[in-house]
């Protein structure tokens, strides 16, 4: 068994910033990835921003280039979403995701957090 526990969602008013955390736990041998998707209503689940625990290289989604910064703690099994200069259309329900090894390392795991809700106001 693993789990996600995300945290940092919350209510904001446009051109504020917010943090998201994620830490990860359980039966993980190895982090390949972490990233954050986000899903507004009605639309589809996006890529955010993700980060490859080996050798910390990074991707976003392009709405959110030069805004978001994803970071993460290979001790803690963490990730971080810093998100400044935030829009209202950045609001939605974030989910956090993982990419592991765990028992058997042959296998690599998919595991989705529940998600954290992010409002923007104008």
């Amino acid at each position: 068994q693993v789990q996600l526990v995300e945290s940092g969602g919350g209510l904001v008013q446009a051109g504020g910033s917010l943090r998201l955390s994620c830490a990860a736990s359980g039966n993980i041998f190895s982090i390949n990835a972490m990233g954050w998707y986000r899903q507004a209503p009605g639309k589809q689940r996006e890529l955010v921003a993700s980060i490859i625990f080996v050798d910390g290289s990074t991707t976003y989604g392009d709405s959110v280039k030069g805004r978001f910064t994803i970071s993460g703690n290979n001790a803690k099994n963490t990730v971080y979403l810093q998100m400044d200069s935030l829009k209202p259309e950045d609001t939605a329900l974030y989910y956090c995701k993982m990419t592991y090894r765990g028992t058997d390392v042959r296998i690599l795991n998919y595991y989705w957090g529940q998600g954290t809700q992010v409002t923007v106001s104008s």
